[in-house]
C-alpha cells in the first residue's frame, strides 16, 4: 500500500500523533530555558523520525522485510516498557527510542546505499541532514544512555529481525 492510498482517517491519526508528540516535546524543549542538554536538541527530531518510519513503513519501494523492521522500531517507541521510559522521564525517554530508530535506519541505509537514500531523502520531513545526524546520534549513543543499554538495544534489535528471518 503506497501512503496515496492511505484511508483519510488513518492519514489524519499519523498528522494528529505526529503533531502531538512535536508540540509535547517542544513544550518540554522550551522549559529548559537555562542550560539545555547536548541532546535535546535531538529529541526535538523524534517526531521527524517518527513519521520517517511510517512513511518508510508504508512505501512500496520498501522491501516486505525492511517495512518488519520499521514496524517492530515504531512498536518500540510505542511501548510502554523500554529502557528509558518516557512516563518516568518525559521526553527525555525518547533517547532511546531515538538511538534505536537511528540505528535501524543506518543499517538500511547501508545496504542498498544508493537506492535506500534516495527513497528516505524523498520521505525525510525535516531539513537536517539526515545522515550526520543518525551519524551523529549513533556516535553520542553511549555518551546519552549508557553503553550497556546500547548494547541491549541492538540485542533487541538483532533477536527481532532474527525472528522475521524465520517467517
Amino acid at each position: 500500500m503506497s501512503p496515496d492510498e492511505l484511508p483519510e482517517e488513518s492519514e489524519q491519526k499519523q498528522q494528529d500523533f505526529y503533531i502531538k508528540l512535536r508540540d509535547k516535546i517542544t513544550a518540554w524543549y522550551e522549559k529548559k530555558t537555562d542550560k539545555k542538554p547536548e541532546y535535546a536538541e535531538y529529541i526535538l527530531l523524534v517526531p521527524d523520525f517518527f513519521y520517517l518510519l511510517v512513511k518508510l513503513t508504508l512505501d512500496d519501494r520498501v522491501p516486505a522485510i525492511d517495512k518488519a523492521k520499521f514496524a517492530g522500531t515504531l512498536a518500540y517507541i510505542f511501548s510502554p516498557i523500554d529502557f528509558v521510559p518516557e512516563a518516568f522521564f518525559g521526553p527525555l525517554g525518547y533517547l532511546d527510542d531515538l538511538v534505536l530508530t537511528c540505528y535501524v535506519l543506518n543499517l538500511y541505509l547501508n545496504q542498498q546505499e544508493e537506492a535506500n537514500r534516495k527513497v528516505v531523502s524523498e520521505l525525510w520531513p525535516g531539513d537536517q541532514d539526515l545522515l550526520g545526524t543518525i551519524q551523529s546520534v549513533l556516535q553520542k549513543a553511549d555518551k546519552w544512555i549508557g553503553s550497556g543499554a546500547l548494547t541491549k538495544l541492538k540485542e533487541v534489535y538483532e533477536t527481532f529481525t532474527k525472528k522475521q528471518d524465520k517467517l
